[in-house]
């Protein structure tokens, strides 16, 4: 089975210091070594160039880390090591822009429907993330919340 890593988990792996940094490593963890059916972890282009955005941010804006382009290339590089890089398919387009028609995408969830439009590309259902609300609009998806209570690894 395939899970695919949201930006949110990617950049939480490298900052111990953030409060789920244990939530995410955990999930990670337990999903590759743990899960009762194996588990295989993948990122999109877009999970890329979404880590990338933050890293390079300057700490002054919203969210952002002020990382060098030295040191934000390192993180990528341990990322794309840990987890595959699926590749965008010529239907991701197509399916992208059925999605945000059919229900309704604006503003900045554009691009989950573009992470939505992805996985159906690659026939995955199931995402780990820490935004699942930005992917209930979305019925055939699977949220994994490593926050929940009720986290059981698939």
């Amino acid at each position: 089975m395939l899970v695919l890593v949201d930006s949110g988990i990617l950049l939480r792996l490298f900052e111990p210091a953030d409060p789920l940094h244990g939530f995410a490593l955990r999930a990670v963890q337990t999903l590759r070594y743990r899960a009762t059916t194996p588990v295989e972890l993948v990122i999109a282009p877009q999970n890329a160039a979404e880590f990338w955005s933050v890293c390079t941010r300057p700490s002054s804006a919203r969210g952002g880390l002020g990382l060098s382009i030295p040191e934000t290339e390192r993180r990528l590089r341990a990322v794309e090591q840990q987890f595959s890089v699926l590749s965008e398919p010529p239907t991701a387009y197509a399916q992208w822009r059925q999605l945000v028609v059919t229900h309704g995408v604006k503003g900045k969830q554009v691009h989950d429907a573009r992470l939505v439009a992805t996985m159906q590309s690659h026939a995955i259902r199931h995402i780990l993330t820490l935004n699942g609300e930005d992917f209930t609009r979305f019925p055939f998806i699977v949220v994994i919340d490593p926050t929940s209570t009720f986290f059981v690894p698939p």
